[in-house]
């Protein structure tokens, strides 16, 4: 006898997982080498070797209470370091205080979202989004405001505003975007602080939450604005599953903005919300690695080259399709208007993708590229015999 509310979230819950699953059918079905699995973004690149070394050499140390409780924030030490790395880049004034290190990305979501909303407050959501932002807006008693982007899956500033209301207490910014792969520019962001520093001089605080999990992941020498400097009230929420490739080590933090004015409030609430959660603090070992490696990823060049190899497949074959600027997903238009649909007739020519309704953008599928290079070349000619054969 579960909850209502459980129950219905899992008839709604995510396409990935049920795509995956459909996968790891086909595969015992037809071997793995033969199925060219596109669902999940699920990295097959290992983490740096550096960052092995270190972890061989703390793991094997003697340092004692390593595997201790430590503040719900995180050590003092880890988070000082890398309150230096956003002072190095943004020129503000962090602290150790302004860093609370957490349970990857999805939990320092959580607990931001936890420290903020009451019952019936709206999170903005750009669609295509990240379907479990639903879900952990709901776990807050939040409700989401899906709000549509362009064509080309920017902001579209107009549609923002016509959806803020005075239940409106943040906006979710996704970039570089999952499942698009777009980089929202400095322009753009500057229009939506420009919106929202409106609403703020009337006395309503809206904040951004800007979930950086790609944040490393970007290509062409294309710049990450720096929302930090474009809007006093932005929080950062920061995973270390993608730039070094731990998705398995859940490790991330929540980076608060100095320029908040009730910066300490949030700080405080946080910390609170992480122990409440059950999450009580992030993986001790990991917090010690991380801290050392906020300037290091994996290699971009090689996810660049993945990039490049599927969007020139699924451009020669005939799709629609934007070239995604970063993270390692691309989005193409479904060649007919029933995603769902699309994607059954794809896994007839052993490809398997995520439709877009999963991502709350019909006529459209997304394509995990973070695989072997052999699997995207040898995806090219069903890719085409796919759409040849409607």
């Amino acid at each position: 006898m579960i909850s209502k509310s459980i129950s219905q979230s899992m008839k709604g819950s995510s396409w990935i997982r049920a795509m995956f699953e459909e996968g790891e059918r086909l595969k015992k079905q037809y071997s793995v080498e033969n199925i060219f699995d596109f669902t999940l973004g699920n990295p097959i690149t290992e983490p740096p070797p550096e960052l092995k070394r270190e972890l061989r050499r703390i793991a094997l140390s003697d340092i004692k209470g390593m595997h201790r409780y430590m503040s719900n924030s995180g050590y003092e030490d880890v988070r000082e370091q890398i309150a230096l790395f956003h002072r190095e880049k943004t020129g503000l004034p962090f602290a150790k205080e302004h860093i609370i290190m957490t349970v990857g990305s999805a939990g320092g979501l959580n607990v931001i979202l936890k420290t903020l909303l009451d019952p019936g407050d709206e999170v903005i959501v750009l669609s295509p989004y990240f379907v479990e932002f639903k879900f952990y807006i709901e776990n807050h008693n939040g409700i989401m405001r899906l709000v549509e982007t362009g064509e080309d899956f920017h902001l579209d500033i107009n549609k923002i505003e016509s959806a803020i209301n005075e239940k409106t207490k943040a906006i979710i910014i996704n970039s570089p975007n999952n499942p698009t792969g777009v980089v929202y520019t400095e322009e753009e962001l500057k229009g939506l602080a420009s919106l929202l520093m409106q609403y703020k001089q009337q006395g309503k605080h809206i904040f951004i939450l800007s979930d950086e999990a790609y944040r490393k992941i970007i290509y062409d020498n294309i710049k990450f604005p720096d929302l930090f400097n474009i809007y006093e009230d932005t929080i950062s929420i920061i995973s270390h599953s993608k730039d070094l490739a731990l998705p398995g080590e859940r490790i991330g933090y929540i980076a608060i903005s100095p320029r908040i004015k009730e910066a300490q409030d949030i700080i405080d609430a946080s910390i609170f919300a992480n122990r409440i959660l059950g999450f009580i603090n992030a993986p001790a070992l990991m917090q010690r690695i991380v801290a050392q490696f906020q300037k290091n990823s994996v290699d971009i060049a090689d996810y660049q080259k993945k990039r490049d190899a599927i969007y020139d497949i699924l451009r020669s074959s005939g799709y629609n399709v934007i070239k995604p600027d970063g993270a390692f997903y691309i989005f193409p238009e479904s060649p007919i208007e029933d995603d769902t649909k699309f994607i059954r007739h794809l896994q007839k020519f052993h490809i398997l993708a995520v439709p877009g309704i999963g991502f709350g953008r019909r006529g459209y599928f997304r394509i995990a590229y973070c695989v072997e290079m052999d699997t995207i070349e040898r995806s090219a000619k069903y890719f085409k015999e796919a759409i040849e054969n409607l």
